[in-house]
C-alpha cells in the first residue's frame, strides 16, 4: 500500500506527485522523490522496479522479505535492510524495513512493522537546512528511527532481569526464575539478531570508500553507529549477566538439594539405631541373656531412645536438621 510519494529540490517540498511522474521527477537536477510502502505487493514493487530503475535482485530480497540487516551496493544506488523491534506488552515484535536510495530517490517499504514513519518526514520537512543534504539524510532518518526505537526495548530487557535477580535466593522460586530467564534470553537473542549485522554493515557509510551521495552525511551514520555500540554493549552485559544469573540459580537449586540430602541423611542415622538394636535383640537366641531379664526391654527402649535423642541434638547443633 502506498503511504506517500513526495518530490523534493534544495531542501523544500515539491508535491506530492503520482507514481506515474516518479520517473519525470527524478530527472530534475537537484530533485528526488521518496516513497513509502506499507506491506508492499509483488505488483507494486514491479511497478517502482520500473519507475526507479531498482535492481532486480535487490526488488527479489524486498518481496521475499525476512531478511537478514545488510547494506549492499548496486551501482549507484542502495538496498538497505534493517529489522525492526518493537515492544507489543512483554513480548518483542520483529519487522523489517527495506529502503532502496540513490543520489535522486529514497524508496522505503515496511513488513509486519506496527509504528510508521510518518514522524521522521516530519523531522525532516521541518529541517529543510538538513534536508538539502538530499536522500542521504533522508536514509540516516530512517535508520536513526528504527534504532531509537531498540532503546526501550533494551531497558525493558534490564528492568526484567533487575526483577528476576531480585527473586533468585528466595526459596521454591529457582524453577520459576529459570524459566523467565531461559525466556529473556531469547528475548535478548532476538534484539542481538537485528543490532549487531546492522553494526557490522553500518560501516560501509561513514569512513573509508562510501558512495558519493553519502559524502555529506557520513558524521549522522557515525552517529548512528555509536547508538548501535551502546545497544550491543547492553546487549553483551545482560546476556553476561543472564549467564550469571543462571549460574547463581542452578548453584542454590544445588545447596537446596544437599540440604534435603542432609535431612534424609540425619534421619536415617537417628532410625538406624532402632533398625540396628531391635535387629540384634530381634534375633532370639535361647543364649541371650538380655531375654530373661526382667527390666531388659524399657532399658532396652530408654537406650535406644536416649542414643537417638544425642544423635538428634548432635545433627541439630551442626545444622544438619
Amino acid at each position: 500500500m502506498l503511504i506517500n510519494c513526495v518530490a523534493y529540490q534544495e531542501g523544500k517540498k515539491l508535491a506530492d506527485i503520482t507514481v506515474e511522474a516518479i520517473s519525470d521527477y527524478i530527472e530534475i537536477p537537484g530533485c528526488f522523490v521518496w516513497v513509502a510502502l506499507r506491506e508492499p505487493e509483488a505488483g507494486e514493487l514491479a511497478v517502482m522496479k520500473e519507475e526507479f530503475g531498482l535492481h532486480e535482485l535487490a526488488v527479489e530480497d524486498a518481496a521475499r522479505g525476512n531478511q537478514r540487516p545488510k547494506i549492499e551496493e548496486y551501482g549507484d544506488s542502495l538496498f538497505v535492510v534493517v529489522r525492526t523491534v518493537e515492544l507489543v506488552g512483554d513480548q518483542i515484535h520483529e519487522g523489517e524495513l527495506d529502503i532502496f536510495v540513490a543520489h535522486n530517490y529514497v524508496l522505503s517499504a515496511r513488513n509486519n512493522v506496527n509504528l510508521g514513519f510518518l514522524g521522521v518526514r516530519a523531522r525532516a520537512e521541518h529541517e529543510p537546512h538538513l534536508l538539502t543534504m538530499g536522500s542521504s539524510f533522508v536514509l540516516y532518518a530512517l535508520m536513526d528511527a528504527v534504532v531509537d526505537r531498540y532503546f526501550p526495548v533494551v531497558e525493558m530487557l534490564e528492568a526484567e532481569l533487575e526483577q528476576i535477580e531480585d527473586r533468585i535466593f528466595i526459596k521454591g522460586s529457582q524453577r520459576d526464575s529459570i524459566e523467565r530467564l531461559y525466556a529473556l534470553k531469547r528475548k535478548v537473542l532476538q534484539l542481538r539478531h537485528a543490532v549487531v549485522p546492522m553494526l557490522d554493515a553500518l560501516g560501509k557509510l561513514h569512513g573509508g570508500r562510501v558512495p558519493m551521495f553519502c559524502m555529506d552525511t557520513q558524521d549522522y551514520f557515525r552517529d548512528v553507529h555509536d547508538h548501535l555500540q551502546r545497544i550491543n554493549s547492553s546487549i553483551e552485559s545482560i546476556r553476561d549477566t543472564i549467564g550469571t544469573a543462571i549460574q547463581v540459580n542452578l548453584s542454590m537449586v544445588t545447596i537446596d538439594e544437599g540440604e534435603v540430602n542432609k535431612r534424609l541423611a540425619a534421619w536415617a542415622a537417628i532410625f538406624a539405631v532402632f533398625t540396628a538394636f531391635a535387629g540384634v535383640w530381634g534375633m532370639n537366641f535361647e543364649g541371650m541373656p538380655e531375654l530373661k531379664t526382667h527390666w531388659g526391654y524399657p532399658c532396652a527402649l530408654a537406650f535406644m531412645f536416649s542414643l537417638s535423642g544425642y544423635l538428634y541434638y548432635r545433627f541439630r547443633k551442626s545444622g544438619w536438621l
